[in-house]
């Protein structure tokens, strides 16, 4: 199931999305945690700063479901860990959105780049 278009622009708007993958119940939605998200090809991503040791990509790769909050409203959400292929737009947007950030050049190295999910709406 796709983003409607309105969701999806008022997300890649805005610079406030909180990720809350399931914990290891697949019932209980963990600790909301700030990160960074992009659009590109009108499909939403993330990134982990800290990798794939992160808390919150290790929980939505393993339970692969829980919850967003962006833009003013919560999102039912699947995470699946995105192909390789698209690193380099999900870079380019980064670099676009995130422009002058002292920590854009980080979520440009292996670490961050090896933990890069895509977030679709669960039905």
């Amino acid at each position: 199931m796709p983003w409607d278009d309105d969701t999806l622009t008022a997300i890649a708007d805005t610079d406030d999305l909180h990720v809350a993958p399931f914990r290891e119940d697949g019932t209980t939605y963990g600790t909301p945690t700030w990160i960074w998200s992009v659009v590109v090809d009108g499909a939403l991503y993330a990134r982990a700063y800290n990798g794939r040791r992160s808390r919150w990509y290790r929980a939505a790769v393993t339970q692969g479901a829980g919850r967003i909050t962006a833009a003013g409203a919560e999102h039912e959400v699947t995470f699946t860990e995105a192909d390789p292929g698209v690193n380099s737009r999900v870079d380019a947007a980064y670099e676009t959105k995130y422009a002058g950030s002292e920590y854009l050049p980080p979520m440009l190295q292996d670490g961050p780049t090896s933990a890069t999910v895509r977030i679709e709406p669960r039905g």
